[in-house]
C-alpha cells in the first residue's frame, strides 16, 4: 500500500510527460501537470527531464502525485544550447529517444498515456509502436504553429526564407487562420541564411497528425481563428488550457509583505503609489547584448520612472549604473511582481510564458523581441490585442536602441494621463477579465482541461 498523501503506481492512472529541455518548456509543462493532478488527485505523473534539468528543478515544490525520472543530457552542458542552438535542437531529435524508450521499460508501473512536446518529434513514434495514447503539446502561441505548419505555403507564394527580413513590411494574408501578418512578424529563424534551424523546426511537424489530440498553452479567445482553422485540419482533438502559468499558486488575497518567504524588493513596491512601477525582464536563455543593458540602464536613469528590473547575473552592477529611481535584482516572483498593484508596466522579451503573465496580470507591454516565435507575440501584443508598444519600431536589424530612445519610450509609457496609455490600460484590464473567465468554471480552458482528462481515463 502506498504511503498517506502518495500515488500508488499500480492502480493510479499513469501519465508520462516529457518536455523540450528548455525553460519556456520545461515550466509550461509542468505546469499543465499541476493542472491535471490538481484536478484528478488519483493521476500519477512522471515528469522526464535530462540529468541537468533535474539538478535545476529537481528541489522545486510540487504534488506527491508528481515524480521526477531523468535520461541523459542531449548535450554536455546548457551552455552548448547558447552556443550551438542548432547541435542542441538537432540532439534533441536524435539522442533523447532511445534513453525515454529504456526508461518506459524501467517504470514501476505500465503508462497508459504520454504527454509530449512537440518539438520532441520522435514521441509519437514512441507512442505508436507501444500503443500508447499521446498529446503533444505545443507551449507557444497557436499562430506560430499554423506558420510553421503551413510554411509550404510560404515558398509556394514566392517567399523564400532568406528574403522575407528584407521584404519585412510586406504583408501576407494566406496562412489559415491569421487574417494578415508582415514577413518580418514571422518566427526570425525563418529570416536566417542559414537554413539549418528552420529546417530542424520544420521536420517535426508530419508527426503531429499521427498524435491522439494536440494541445495548446493559449486561450481561445485569444486566439480563436486561428485554433478552429487548425481544428478543420486535423481529425483529432485540439484542446486550449492556457494559460500554463503558476495562476493557482496565488492566493485569492495576495500578500506582498516581507517575511521568511518573501524577498526585499517587495517591501519596495509596497511603498511606490499604484501603477507607477515598470517591470523589466528580458528572459532566462537568449539575452540581450551587454552594449543594449548598458543602453537600458542609462535609459532608465535618465526617464526618471520608477522601475524594478530583473538582470540576473549584472544585478549589482546595472544598480551602480541606474542610481536609485528604481531596484535591479538578479531574480523575483514574477507573476506575484506583476500583479502587485504598484506595477504599472512591463517590458518583457516577449516569450510565450512572460506574455501570458502580464496579461493574467492585466499590465500594459513595452514589447522587446529577441528572436524565434517573439517577433510573432510582438505582432499579437500590438497589432491584434493593442496591450502594447513596440520598442523595436525605429530599430533597424543589428541596431542598438539608444538610451535616448529608451527614455522616452518609457517615461511616456508610464504617464497615467496619457490617452494612448489609458487605452491601453483598458484593453490590458480586458483580456485579464477574458484569461480568468477562462480557467473559471465553464471557461473555455477549465472545460478543454476537463476534456483532456476524460480522454486521459478512457484509456485506462
Amino acid at each position: 500500500m502506498a504511503p498517506a498523501g502518495r500515488i500508488d503506481p499500480i492502480t493510479a492512472s499513469h501519465v508520462v510527460a516529457v518536455p523540450y529541455p528548455g525553460r519556456g518548456h520545461v515550466n509550461p509543462m509542468m505546469n499543465l501537470c499541476k493542472l491535471l493532478t490538481n484536478s484528478q488527485p488519483h493521476l500519477l505523473i512522471t515528469f522526464v527531464v535530462t540529468e541537468e534539468w533535474f539538478g535545476f528543478i529537481g528541489s522545486e515544490e510540487k504534488p506527491p502525485s508528481i515524480r521526477f525520472a531523468t535520461i541523459p543530457n542531449v548535450l554536455p552542458s546548457e551552455l552548448a544550447r547558447a552556443a550551438d542552438m542548432v547541435s542542441f535542437v538537432g540532439a534533441t531529435q536524435t539522442e533523447m529517444g532511445e534513453p525515454f524508450e529504456r526508461l518506459l521499460d524501467r517504470l514501476d508501473a505500465p503508462v497508459n498515456f504520454i504527454i509530449a512536446d512537440t518539438f520532441l518529434n520522435w514521441a509519437v513514434e514512441v507512442g505508436n509502436r507501444r500503443n500508447i495514447p499521446v498529446a503533444s503539446l505545443w507551449p507557444m502561441p497557436a499562430s506560430v504553429f499554423s506558420v510553421f505548419y503551413h510554411f509550404d505555403l510560404l515558398v509556394r507564394n514566392g517567399h523564400h526564407p532568406f528574403e522575407l527580413y528584407e521584404r519585412g513590411d510586406e504583408r501576407v494574408d494566406y496562412i489559415p487562420g491569421i487574417a494578415s501578418i508582415r514577413l518580418a512578424d514571422i518566427p526570425t529563424i525563418a529570416h536566417m541564411k542559414d537554413q539549418r534551424l528552420l529546417q530542424l523546426a520544420c521536420r517535426i511537424f508530419p508527426n503531429v497528425s499521427k498524435a491522439q489530440c494536440l494541445l495548446f498553452t493559449s486561450i481561445f479567445e485569444l486566439e480563436p481563428h486561428v485554433i478552429k482553422a487548425l481544428k478543420q485540419e486535423f481529425s483529432f482533438p485540439i484542446y486550449t488550457f492556457g494559460p500554463a502559468i503558476p495562476y493557482f499558486n496565488l492566493k485569492q488575497s495576495i500578500s506582498f509583505s516581507t517575511n521568511q518567504n518573501n524577498h526585499h524588493y517587495f517591501d519596495w513596491l509596497n511603498s511606490q503609489p499604484p501603477s507607477s512601477v515598470l517591470y523589466i525582464s528580458l528572459g532566462s536563455f537568449l539575452s540581450v547584448s551587454n552594449a543594449q543593458m548598458d543602453e537600458i540602464a542609462d535609459g532608465l536613469r535618465d526617464s526618471g520612472v520608477r522601475f524594478l528590473w530583473v538582470a540576473r547575473g549584472e544585478a549589482t552592477r546595472l544598480q551602480e549604473k541606474c542610481g536609485d529611481v528604481g531596484r535591479v535584482v538578479s531574480w523575483c516572483e514574477q507573476l506575484k511582481v506583476l500583479c502587485h498593484p504598484s506595477v504599472g508596466g512591463f517590458w518583457t522579451h516577449c516569450g510565450w510564458n512572460s506574455t501570458m503573465e502580464g496579461i493574467f496580470a492585466g499590465v500594459p507591454i513595452i514589447a522587446f523581441p529577441i528572436m524565434m516565435d517573439q517577433a510573432t507575440i510582438r505582432k499579437h501584443i500590438v497589432e491584434d490585442w493593442k496591450i502594447g508598444w513596440d520598442a523595436k519600431r525605429d530599430v533597424r536589424s543589428g541596431e542598438l536602441l539608444r538610451s535616448r530612445q529608451i527614455a522616452e519610450i518609457v517615461k511616456k509609457f508610464m504617464d497615467l494621463e496619457s490617452v494612448e496609455r489609458i487605452e491601453i490600460a483598458r484593453r490590458a484590464k480586458e483580456l485579464q477579465e477574458v484569461t480568468r473567465r477562462a480557467i473559471s468554471d465553464g471557461g473555455s480552458s477549465k472545460v478543454n482541461l476537463s476534456s483532456f482528462l476524460s480522454d486521459i481515463s478512457s484509456v485506462i
